[in-house]
């Protein structure tokens, strides 16, 4: 009998683990590393979302709260969805988690049976294929064009759609490249869903972290069977600044959210009762802090785009949300740093490491190995002096 379940044996190791553990390590030693690899903002929660979270522990709200969280704080989801995205749905449709992540695994489960295709667009964010794998399904990778903005079409879509096919992931403003599809984009994309009868999972953690004219528009919002095809997962960590806090969030279909609830209170109960009321108040109160992060994250933007726009042999597929970027870096595969030869993003990432003291995430764990993801959720000045440092790496390279 084999010691450990096959559904574990097909879970891929993490790309990124060897370089962040080397990074963290160089960083403990004392050595001066720079890390675009961090996938939160750098902002410190907000003053008065941390003082929501310290008076419900003076008022003692440490006890279970319903599975599915706390009604008032499922209520304020539901305002969230009328006001942001023109979303009508019931508390009972609401399940709050321990993050967005949660939020995707359980809609993964909760869809897909034994064999069951899942269309993931690539570049993707790294958790999709395996949350996919771990419920049984088969994720089915769709390459993306960069001249096409790293954007799945209907058409490449459709042709990725086969009679086991039973869910589109679909991500927007999107890790890892920042892509933001406009709302004729998504009505294109959902009349193909529409039109075959494919759930889709849309993550929308994203949404506030949008730069100029790009406007993000919700996948459910699209007609009504695609409401009833939809699980909409978003939450409080990116937009907040509350990574910590362990808050996503998901709107489903009725049946789908009552088989997610029946899940969740056997797999891992109610979410942390302290950080729902911290939820609650970030949710309830002035977007003034959201915009002032995504206005700094906006001009360290325009920082990156204008320092890569100057280096030799490297791009940058522009984004229009999130805080990431792509940097292609293809085009030096084949070349050395110092007896090292660079053939792959993990290559280039962890000479970029020895040779900068830089740290990258490798593209190739989000299938898209010519590109390296750098996060701009750093400040200025180590964002600048970073980007000098690649640049000089990538001079130094023969």
């Amino acid at each position: 009998m084999e010691r450990l379940a096959k559904r574990i044996a097909a879970i891929s190791p993490s790309l990124t683990l060897a370089i962040s553990a080397k990074a963290k390590a160089m960083k403990a030693a004392g050595e001066d590393v720079i890390n675009f690899g961090v996938g939160e903002p750098d902002f410190p929660t907000p003053a008065h979302i941390v003082e929501a979270a310290k008076e419900a522990l003076d008022k003692g709200y440490t006890k279970y709260t319903p599975s599915a969280g706390l009604p008032e704080l499922r209520s304020a989801i539901c305002e969230k969805f009328r006001r942001d995205n023109g979303l009508d749905y019931q508390p009972s449709q609401i399940i709050v988690s321990n993050g967005a992540k949660h939020s995707v695994f359980n809609a993964c489960f909760a869809l897909l049976n034994e064999g069951d295709e899942a269309v993931i667009p690539a570049p993707y964010w790294l958790t999709y294929p395996e949350a996919v794998k771990c419920c049984g399904g088969v994720p089915v990778i769709v390459p993306t064009d960069p001249a096409e903005g790293f954007k799945i079409t209907p058409d490449h879509l459709r042709a990725a759609i086969t009679p086991r096919t039973k869910l589109f992931i679909f991500n927007s403003p999107c890790n890892p490249t920042g892509a933001v599809y406009s709302e004729q984009e998504v009505r294109a994309l959902a009349a193909v869903c529409e039109e075959t009868g494919v759930f889709v999972l849309s993550d929308e953690i994203y949404e506030k972290l949008v730069y100029g004219s790009a406007k993000p528009f919700s996948f459910a919002a699209t007609s009504p069977k695609m409401k009833d095809l939809t699980v909409t997962v978003n939450g409080v960590s990116k937009t907040y600044a509350m990574t910590g806090w362990r808050i996503g969030y998901l709107a489903a279909p009725p049946d789908v959210a009552k088989a997610i609830d029946s899940f969740q209170s056997h797999a891992t109960s109610n979410p942390n009762s302290i950080a729902q009321y911290a939820a609650l108040k970030a949710l309830g109160s002035s977007e003034a802090s959201v915009k002032e992060m995504t206005a700094r994250f906006a001009e360290r933007r325009l920082a990156l785009l204008g320092r890569v726009a100057k280096m030799k042999e490297v791009g940058v597929i522009v984004p229009d949300g999130a805080f990431y970027a792509m940097l292609t870096v293809g085009g030096v595969y084949g070349k050395r740093y110092g007896s090292r030869r660079i053939e792959n993003s993990v290559d280039f990432a962890d000479c970029l490491l020895d040779g900068a003291k830089v740290a990258v995430v490798p593209g190739k764990a989000f299938g898209a190995d010519g590109c390296v993801r750098l996060s701009y959720s750093l400040s200025m000045r180590d964002l600048l002096d970073g980007l000098d440092r690649i640049d000089a790496f990538l001079s130094d390279l023969s």
